[in-house]
């Protein structure tokens, strides 16, 4: 039996500032770029459709406003989590193609939702090469849902984002682990004051993709299942430089496929959404054929024939106590919500040791695997997957090291 993935877009940019003034940011264009390069037929996928957003407009928003497009946003990731659930329903292996790191709302309500069906807890692997943790309490103000969707989905900020149907959080600390990150983010302080396990880029080239897949399965062991959110900004922009906040220090193609491919190896992942990636900084394509090469490549065990789907087994208990020696602080009771929504037609079961074998202001402030690849600095010598015969035509010629210098770059 194989699990079917189906392929939702969900071309949101409401969660960034403009670019310019009188433009508006160009991840919107991401699913479609992406499917022009065959992603679908490559991933044998069901077209799940297109979850149009509302009209960006930041109109007269100024620092202290709240978060840019919050009404839009909020209604936007109801919808999107009412889409996350069909899939799921179907017994599908839902692929959400962003849009913005704002997607993550929609998704952490429909694995919230799930959680509260299944009578357990749902986790979140984020990888992202940017914490996306800023917040009223560490930071002067807040402004684009994009920089803040970690401390949002966590239960930080203004209710109408963090709270949506009386759920907060979303996911609580102790069930969600940080990847990719720089090592010199800015709030990783605060992460790890919250208790939030985090692998910066240093220790997950030290580490290697795969054992790093494996240690995340191992943080998550008492939730659910998990959800994995994806910002390619975890890549190096000395290879993928098609984002609004290319950051020095990140990791390559080839370990992002290990990576993925690491986390979706289990019944227990519950589905990737893909975000940031802007085709505006992509004229020739070549990086959204990078991008589809290294998804089909990291997602092959989702659909292998020997892939195992979700299992109608009960959860495991609701708060279980954290577990000894992790460094974490005890979790914080949630919100009472409104009544449980009819249990889904699949559930999963209670997560066991692994097998072995980004965001920005509007202001401006803002089966085989591959061989995992050696440690090394990040830069133009940064590895790249080479395409099978089978992927030839998709695949891009090399080129030199872009200029990832752009004006009006945010920094999360």
């Amino acid at each position: 039996m194989m699990r079917r993935i189906a392929v939702l877009d969900a071309p949101t940019n409401l969660g960034l500032r403009p670019p310019t003034s009188t433009s508006v940011p160009g991840c919107a264009k991401a699913p479609g770029a992406l499917r022009d390069h065959g992603l679908l037929a490559r991933l044998r996928a069901r077209d799940a459709g297109c979850l149009t957003p509302p009209r960006y407009d930041p109109g007269d928003w100024r620092p202290g406003d709240g978060v840019c497009h919050a009404r839009e946003i909020s209604g936007y990731s109801v919808a999107l989590a009412d889409r996350i659930g069909a899939i799921i329903d179907r017994g599908e292996f839902p692929l959400v193609l962003g849009g913005d790191c704002s997607v993550l709302l929609g998704s952490a309500l429909a694995m919230h939702r799930l959680g509260e069906a299944v009578g357990g807890r749902v986790g979140l692997v984020f990888v992202d090469g940017h914490s996306d943790f800023r917040h009223p309490g560490n930071a002067s103000y807040v402004g684009a849902a994009a920089g803040e969707d970690l401390a949002l989905v966590t239960g930080r900020g203004q209710a109408d984002l963090a709270a949506i149907e009386g759920r907060r959080p979303y996911f609580r600390d102790i069930d969600v682990v940080v990847l990719g990150i720089r090592a010199q983010d800015e709030y990783r302080l605060d992460l790890q004051a919250a208790g939030i396990t985090t692998r910066p880029v240093p220790a997950l080239r030290a580490e290697g993709a795969a054992r790093t897949a494996q240690w995340a399965h191992e943080q998550l062991a008492d939730c659910a299942g998990y959800w994995v959110h994806i910002d390619v900004d975890v890549l190096d922009p000395a290879v993928m430089p098609a984002v609004d906040a290319p950051d020095p220090g990140g990791i390559a193609f080839a370990e992002l496929e290990i990576l993925l491919a690491g986390l979706v190896d289990t019944p227990h992942c519950l589905g990737v959404e893909l975000t940031v990636f802007d085709p505006d900084y992509d004229p020739d394509g070549s990086y959204a054929a990078e991008i589809v090469n290294t998804v089909v490549a990291g997602l092959a065990p989702v659909a292998a024939p020997g892939a195992m789907p979700p299992r109608l087994l009960p959860a495991g208990p609701v708060a279980p106590a954290p577990r000894p020696g992790n460094g974490r602080p005890p979790a914080r009771d949630v919100l009472p919500g409104p009544a449980a929504v009819p249990a889904p037609a699949v559930a999963v079961e209670p997560i066991g040791p692994a097998p072995t074998g980004d965001g920005d202001d509007p202001s401006g402030a803002d089966g085989d695997r591959p061989a995992e690849p050696s440690p090394g600095p990040s830069g133009p010598g940064l590895l790249r997957r080479v395409a099978g015969p089978e992927e030839a035509d998709d695949a891009a010629p090399d080129e030199a090291e872009p200029d990832v210098t752009r004006p009006g770059a945010d920094i999360a």
